[in-house]
């Protein structure tokens, strides 16, 4: 078989990739752009990506694939309707990031809640040594406990999440987009009650038509302005001119995001120029990408590969 893993270097350098290598006839490219997806899988039979995308357009040529497998759970760069009209399967990678997110998720919060790069600041400039009190708490901060934390997408980082809110002493509360969620252990409210009840409100869902741009202005005027917005999810669940609208504002009191509407996000982004750490933390969408979750999603994907080449379907996403 001929693979071709066109985002190599998505799995981190320090994470070996060898187990792919010994299923086939091997291409490896370190970064693929949408220009040079089409040359570089027309002799593919089984792809392996990440964000390339893979629609009608490049695929047409390819036609020895059989199997794209992605380096990730979404797969929302894969057009699965003309994948079934050819016969392609397409399998994904599940629950391998699922406590590298929801860690994550708890670390975006407490650094906006808690006010951190400002107090790391107020130590590491000598104004702490130079005080004659012991402790400084100069921009208030509260707990988790008591408050309400609400969730879209009840998942598995969506429960996992859910557990830990839980465990700080949170109501759990959440809603779900697709309308079909299964679960009972927490309370089901619609959309507009996620959004007047919740302190803190994190996003765990996948992108679709009814998640895009799901937090809009609108939904954000509906919120506490004491609240905390958490995304870890897709960048476009949010609008990211709304959203910095309602932080500049006041609308909202602080966000964590971990993804933004383009990715790499652009300097033109309006989230650029808030620079208030107090309400505004901003990573490089790095959540699922501990070193645990990324040697899981590469193993998981070998998996993968191993069944389809011994006839057998593993994560295959098409209904």
């Amino acid at each position: 078989m001929k693979i071709v893993v066109l985002e190599r270097n998505s799995v981190g350098l320090d994470v070996s990739v060898e187990g792919i290598r010994q299923l086939g006839e091997v291409t490896e490219y370190a970064n693929t752009t949408a220009e040079n997806v089409k040359e570089r899988i027309k002799e593919a039979e089984i792809i392996v990506a990440n964000k390339a995308p893979l629609n009608a357009e490049v695929l047409k040529e390819a036609r020895e694939v059989k199997l794209i497998c992605e380096f990730a759970t979404g797969y929302d760069n894969v057009d699965l309707n003309y994948c079934k009209d050819r016969g392609i399967k397409v399998a994904n990678v599940v629950n391998y990031s699922t406590d590298a997110v929801a860690q994550h998720t708890f670390a975006l919060c407490f650094y906006v809640l808690e006010k951190l790069r400002h107090y790391d600041e107020y130590v590491k400039s000598g104004a702490y040594a130079a005080q004659d009190r012991f402790s400084n708490f100069d921009i208030p901060y509260t707990e988790l406990a008591g408050k309400t934390w609400g969730i879209v997408g009840m998942g598995n980082i969506g429960k996992k999440v859910a557990r830990i809110a839980q465990a700080f002493g949170c109501k759990v509360i959440f809603y779900s987009a697709s309308g079909n969620s299964t679960c009972t252990d927490y309370e089901r409210v619609d959309f507009d009650e996620l959004l007047g009840r919740s302190d803190f409100l994190s996003l765990h869902c996948p992108l679709s038509d009814k998640t895009r741009n799901l937090i809009d202005l609108d939904a954000l005027k509906k919120m506490k302005k004491s609240a905390v917005l958490i995304n870890v999810a897709r960048g476009p669940v949010v609008n990211d001119e709304a959203l910095s609208i309602a932080l500049t504002e006041g609308y909202l009191a602080g966000a964590g995001l971990d993804v933004t509407g383009t990715e790499p996000m652009k300097e033109s982004n309006p989230l650029s120029r808030i620079l208030d750490s107090n309400k505004l933390i901003i990573t490089p969408h790095m959540a699922w990408a501990s070193i645990e979750a990324r040697q899981r999603c590469v193993s998981e994907t070998c998996k993968n590969i191993e069944a389809f080449l011994d006839g057998k379907d593993r994560n295959i996403v098409q209904g």
